[in-house]
Order: C-alpha cells, then structure tokens, then sequence
C-alpha cells in the first residue's frame, strides 16, 4: 500500500476542520483569526498531556519551547498561525509541514504529525490469529504513539521481513515433504536386483579415490567460505540510510559519521531527488503538467525533479512550478 502524500494530509486536516469547527470549541474554529487559533493552542497545551511529536511541532513552528510561564513571549507568536487561519479559511495552500502539524493538533487529528500519517496505512490495524479471529493490532498503536518514529519504522520493518521468512520456510518444508514422500514411494517400486546391483556397485569403488575427493570437497568449501565473506562483507556494506550532498542524494551506511549529522532513513520517495539549475529555455511543464518543483530561497528559486519535502529544511515541502513563478523568477534569467 503507497504511502500518503502531504496533500493527503492537508485534506484530512482539512476535513477534521469541518467537522469539528462547531463542536467544542466553536468559539475559536468557526470564524478562526490568528489570534483565536493561537489562544486556542495556548489552551489545548494546557489542559491536555501533550505528548513529544506535539512539543515538537509547537517549538519548531514558534520557535520557543512550551513553558507556561512564558505566556507573553507565546502571544508574540501570532502570525506564525496566519497560515493556520488562511488555511481553515480555505484561501492559501500552505506548503510549511509544520504549520499543518499545528493544524492538526488544533482540529485534534489522528494520527499525526506528518511522518506518522505518511506511513499510518503501511500496516493493517487489524491482524488475523490462528484460529481466524480478527485481532486489534495493539502493536501498532503502541509504536506510533512512542514518539520514535524511526524505531516504529524499524521495527515494522522486522515484522514484515519474519513474517515473509516464516511463510517461506513453511512453504520450503512442505515442498521438502512433498519431495520426500515422492522419492519414499518411488525407491519402494524399485526392483530388488536394481537396488543390489548399485551397492555393489558403490563397494566396488576404491575407499582411497572417494575419501580423496570428499577432502578435496571439504578443502574447495572452506577456502570459497573463508575469501566469500570478507569480499561480501567489504563490497556491500549495509547502506539502510542515505545523505544529502548538496545536489542529490546518495546511499551510506546508516553507521556513517557525518560532521552536520545528516544522515536519514532510506526513504524510497525521496532517494532520487536531484537539484536541478533552471533557465529561460529550461522544460517546465510537460503534457501541462509540471515536472519541476520549487522552494523559495530570498528572492529565488530552488527548483528540484520531484515532488517533496526540501532535502535541506525538512519542514518545507515543495510545491508544482506554475507559469506565473516562472515567468516571476526565470523568464528572463538565461543559460550560463
């Protein structure tokens, strides 16, 4: 099953608005101003236990960490929830995964931040036991409210590779039997002058010729054992993890001691993002449909070959070039 994309996020952040914004705190959702979002977050962070994935989201949107007392300091902060507003409001798109977060603590949607929802229907929330009653995968909920996301995804990842081994040798041991009981049979209808006839056979063979070849066997299978796993082991190291280098991504080992620490999971979505440097005669749209995507830096553009989050600054997701920051920021930049 695909993971879900941030659109998909911001559409169920989106719907969780609608549906609550005349509940409980109505007085704050149904007509939301930056100010009463932001009260209202004030005040979810108070009454509730948040855990540490909504601390998270709550310092790095505002850039101070929870303290009640430092409520003067926390009401500074209001326009960080403009895009919250503008959001609800359904006049922007907001391409800031951490003001999304935030909205989605606000509407209390599960599961979140981002990273949890991205990978939430990877993993079946029911499970089938051996007697084939429909068990609540309890596993599952526990990982995910851990607040160790990369441990939750390791360890699903585990699971997955057990539960495919298992099947496997199960299936290995039945052919095995099958094969078993097929030679069993057979050997059973053989004559009894055939069966004679080859151990004497065998007898008459030299006792030095065939401990000479068995040894020789035994030699040969060390020798492949003893330079194949040092060759296996130095050639294909475990690269799980990959790194950014300024222009595109590359497979480490997930070991790898970087000075900015920005080693990260393998992520099959992002591994073949590339940087990409664009000009007036760049191809911006194909079939009008666009095949570059962008993150403003000041007063340019970073512009890459696919959908995603920014390898640099992971809270910002980028968004389709259109025409008009084209004609904006390249239109009349030419080839170097």
């Amino acid at each position: 099953m695909p993971n879900n994309t941030f659109e998909d996020y911001k559409i169920a952040v989106k719907k969780k608005y609608e549906e609550v914004r005349n509940s409980e705190y109505f007085v704050y959702l149904n007509n939301p101003t930056r100010g009463r979002l932001r009260n209202l977050c004030w005040e979810l962070f108070l009454q509730q236990n948040r855990n540490q994935d909504d601390l998270n989201v709550f310092s790095t949107l505002l850039g101070l960490a929870f303290d009640v007392t430092k409520r003067n300091k926390f009401d500074e902060q209001k326009d960080k929830f403009r895009p919250i507003e503008t959001f609800f409001k359904g006049e922007t798109d907001p391409a800031n995964v951490e003001a999304v977060n935030m909205a989605a603590i606000l509407v209390d949607l599960e599961p979140r931040p981002f990273n949890k929802f991205r990978i939430h229907n990877l993993f079946p929330d029911e499970i089938k036991g051996d007697d084939g009653v429909v068990l609540v995968n309890q596993q599952k909920g526990q990982n995910e409210g851990s607040g160790d996301l990369e441990v939750f995804l390791d360890e699903k990842e585990r699971e997955k590779g057990i539960e495919k081994g298992i099947i496997e040798e199960k299936k290995h041991v039945e052919v095995k039997e099958s094969e078993e009981v097929t030679e069993s049979t057979t050997e059973e209808i053989k004559s009894t002058p055939q069966a004679i006839n080859a151990f004497v056979s065998i007898q008459e063979k030299t006792p030095g010729k065939l401990n000479k070849r068995i040894r020789n066997t035994i030699i040969g299978l060390g020798l492949v054992l003893f330079i194949g796993f040092p060759v296996i082991f130095f050639a294909f190291p475990n690269k799980g993890c990959m790194q950014w280098t300024g222009n595109n991504y590359e497979m480490v080992d997930c070991d790898l001691k970087a000075p900015d620490n920005n080693i990260e999971l393998l992520d099959p979505n992002q591994i073949n993002m590339k940087r990409i440097k664009v000009c007036d005669t760049t191809t911006f749209f194909k079939s009008d449909k666009p095949i570059v995507f962008y993150a403003r830096s000041r007063d340019s553009l970073e512009c890459f070959n696919q959908i995603g989050y920014h390898p640099e600054r992971r809270s910002q997701y980028l968004r389709p070039i259109t025409n008009y920051m084209v004609g904006k920021y390249v239109s009349n930049k030419p080839c170097k």
